[in-house]
């Protein structure tokens, strides 16, 4: 069964008088465990795809299923404990807080948004740490470690709370060509290890290459997708 299914859902948004569709009538599925890419310029409506997928908004017309709940009849409370249980998110800047240290970034969702018990908060979080290769960093604060750790320590973040889902806009954006392939590698290893979707929305090459399922937006409309092979796959419908 399908981890995401949209059916025809568009998107409308209205600036004063004028209304600004940014989706239209977009219709796809993608699997479990999959690395999946939006790519399209600038203005084709990527994020705000990312955006539905999310919770943070909803579609104007159309069916959106996520994890087999459809996110359109949410209200916002449901919507907010719906991202808490079930998709995590990464940033092109990170999103950390810079009074935490990176211990205590990974483990802040666990006690804001799922309010785990303490003892399996630590059992996770250190995971997480060995996981990403960032145990050695765990007491330092986010000023004190490279854009490339940064991201590490995003990804711990985003996988901290079991989501089945992983959504990353533009994440390699503000790295290094050489750090944005070990990024990838390391979501890549994640998604074998947790069994968990990554959704990217990019025009970054290096993303596109990786990626196993292409999806192209254009002017908020799909224009197919293109597969690799790998453990999941997305379809166009």
């Amino acid at each position: 069964m399908a981890l995401i299914s949209a059916n025809q859902i568009s998107k409308t948004y209205h600036v004063g008088e004028v209304a600004v569709q940014a989706l239209r009538d977009v219709s796809f599925e993608i699997e479990p465990a999959s690395f999946v890419s939006f790519i399209g310029p600038s203005g084709s409506g990527k994020t705000t795809l990312l955006n539905l997928i999310g919770c943070l908004d909803k579609p104007t017309e159309g069916v959106l299923t996520v994890a087999d709940t459809e996110v359109a009849a949410l209200d916002r409370r449901a919507s907010a404990e719906f991202r808490g249980k079930n998709i995590g998110f990464i940033f092109q800047d990170f999103n950390l807080l810079p009074v935490l240290t990176v211990y205590e970034n990974i483990e802040y969702p666990l006690i804001m948004v799922q309010r785990v018990e303490p003892g399996e908060r630590k059992k996770r979080v250190i995971a997480l740490l060995a996981a990403v290769g960032m145990a050695d960093q765990r007491d330092k604060k986010p000023d004190q470690i490279s854009g490339g750790q940064k991201q590490r320590v995003a990804v711990a973040r985003a996988l901290v709370t079991n989501p089945k889902l992983v959504l990353a806009d533009e994440p390699t954006a503000n790295l290094d060509h050489d750090t944005a392939y070990m990024v990838l590698n390391l979501m890549k290893k994640m998604r074998d290890e947790f069994n968990t979707t990554f959704i990217f929305s990019t025009h970054d090459p290096k993303i596109v290459g990786e990626a196993e399922t292409i999806f192209t937006l254009e002017d908020g409309k799909l224009n197919g997708a293109k597969g690799k092979g790998g453990n999941g796959h997305g379809k166009s419908l």
